[in-house]
């Protein structure tokens, strides 16, 4: 499994992973609360972790190019909807062994 994280410094995290999961279920699965959020993509997974002061993605897949989708799926509603904010979005990628 390919995997790839994102960490967000903003205080409306919690604010943020609503609007994405809310957005989202309107054509994928999911599940989420104030907190965490958990969406399934055709092509891969995202868990959403928000705290106080950051939002923390977390993004799988099988094949990289499904992971890259996914991932700029997630960059493209973050930006969309954090607009106010000048955000940078830094994928970290966890790379197997």
């Amino acid at each position: 499994m390919l995997v790839s994280t994102l960490t967000i410094k903003t205080a409306s995290a919690s604010k943020y992973l609503q609007q994405l999961c809310k957005h989202f279920a309107h054509k994928v699965p999911v599940d989420w609360d104030t907190s965490k959020g958990e969406v399934s993509f055709p092509g891969g997974y995202c868990r959403l972790d928000a705290e106080p002061d950051q939002l923390a993605i977390r993004c799988e897949a099988d094949e990289e190019v499904k992971l890259t989708r996914v991932k700029a799926i997630i960059d493209d509603h973050v930006k969309r909807f954090a607009w106010r904010e000048d955000l940078t979005l830094e994928w970290q990628s966890d790379r197997p062994s």
